[in-house]
């Protein structure tokens, strides 16, 4: 298609009266779908469906000996903890396995640096806290700054991480800034996966605050498209640039088995963990053992984890294929969006003409698919150029996919072609 721009207002409204009526015959169909969050699909979770069965009456104990119907173990079962340390980047003493998700505890995380302070430092609550959010990204991870009062300052995120010259220059000059949110592995949304460059700097930058924390979200550690993506270890890096309490590293099961039963997991300097530990102790007495047994019974090992892995890849791979393909077929080649291509992760990020966003998301509702809110990827909710879409297509079957992808164009066209007539006024 030529680029929508540059044809002359007699023919940019006969393209926009086209791409209303096939909007319109397309919403008649009555579809309804979902694209709004990065949901496993129930492909997905059945993967796991063993799990019901490795845990009876008669297996329920841990390797050591301790009942996992029982309270204990504060940071986890030893068998999980050592699991998952490979894929954290620490050893299993380092590592923390608990409640159902990444999300809690990061956000306990901040809770507990708010009231108690981080080693190195006193609570935050009693001073101005500013937390750098690279953009586009999470809006979890945005509600919980905005929940907690914390001022969230943008940073642009790059193809290998958030620019490094902007981060450095706010964390040198304030020292109210006192974390950075990074999902390093094929971000949420644009699939950025952080080079060893932007890796370095981050473990190694002047921070004006003593208390600095990196709160690495490694959410989708596992989930690669296609071979070959590997990050640098953000713990070793921090540990030998002399910030070894620097990093809180994050991830969970979530995406891996069941999503709403899954195991949270956290790793940091020994200082950090003990630090976490102590705070989880007012919390809880002890986490949900028999589910940590189910996971390690079905994954066994780091290559057990792996080759579950490539089932989800067999799953996802395609959809992110039919969703490149519908957007190139109908959107290639007129100016009005581009789109990432990820090598891993749950998101394609999609970036329309200016002002047009907001609406992409009405017409696609209009169109029987839901999407995350314009703006969602911005903190407090407002994208300050209206260009930004979220798009997951992981829930949705592999037959739904290309119809929603489909609408979702269509909308695209419908909307920005509205922009451009009215620029021509």
């Amino acid at each position: 298609m030529s680029e929508l721009a540059k044809l002359s207002r007699e023919d940019l409204k006969k393209k926009h009266d086209d791409f209303v009526a096939r909007h319109a015959a397309f919403a008649a169909r009555g579809l309804k779908l979902n694209m709004a969050r990065g949901k496993p699909s129930p492909e997905q979770l059945d993967l796991a469906n063993d799990m019901f069965d490795l845990v009876g009456r008669d297996n329920f104990t841990t390797a050591g000996g301790v009942d996992g119907r029982n309270y204990e173990l504060l940071t986890g079962a030893p068998e999980a903890r050592a699991l998952f340390a490979p894929i954290l980047g620490a050893p299993a003493d380092n590592v923390i396995a608990a409640y159902n998700s990444s999300l809690a505890l990061m956000h306990d995380s901040v809770v507990f640096a708010l009231l108690h302070g981080v080693p190195g430092g006193t609570p935050w609550s009693k001073q101005a806290t500013k937390f750098l959010c690279p953009v586009p990204g999470y809006d979890r991870h945005f509600t919980i700054c905005e929940r907690y009062g914390i001022t969230m300052v943008s940073v642009p995120l790059r193809d290998d991480g958030p620019d490094m010259d902007v981060v450095e220059r706010l964390v040198k000059d304030d020292p109210a800034v006192k974390g950075i949110w990074c999902v390093p592995k094929h971000s949420n949304p644009t699939g950025a996966v952080y080079g060893d460059a932007t890796i370095d700097r981050l473990a190694a930058m002047n921070a004006a605050a003593p208390d600095f924390r990196i709160f690495w979200d490694n959410a989708y550690a596992l989930h690669d498209l296609v071979d070959g993506v590997r990050i640098a270890n953000i713990l070793e890096a921090c540990e030998e640039q002399g910030h070894p309490n620097r990093v809180f590293v994050y991830s969970s099961t979530s995406k891996i088995t069941f999503a709403g039963a899954g195991v949270g997991l956290f790793a940091a300097s020994k200082e950090n963990v003990a630090w976490m530990t102590k705070a989880m102790s007012a919390r809880t007495i002890g986490p949900d053992k028999l589910n940590q047994l189910r996971h390690v019974r079905l994954l066994k090992d780091e290559a057990g984890l792996r080759e579950h892995m490539k089932k989800h890849r067999a799953l996802l791979a395609p959809k992110f294929e039919r969703v490149q393909a519908a957007f190139a077929e109908a959107l290639e080649g007129t100016g009005v969006a581009t789109w990432t291509k990820p090598r891993g992760g749950y998101f394609v990020s999609l970036d329309v003409l200016p002002g047009c966003a907001a609406k992409v998301v009405e017409l696609a509702k209009q169109a029987g698919i839901v999407l995350t809110p314009a703006g969602a990827t911005h903190p407090y909710g407002k994208d300050p150029d209206d260009t930004n879409i979220r798009i997951a297509p992981s829930y949705p079957s592999l037959s739904e996919i290309k119809d929603a992808a489909e609408g979702i164009a269509l909308s695209v066209l419908v909307a920005t072609t509205a922009k451009l007539l009215e620029r021509q006024r």
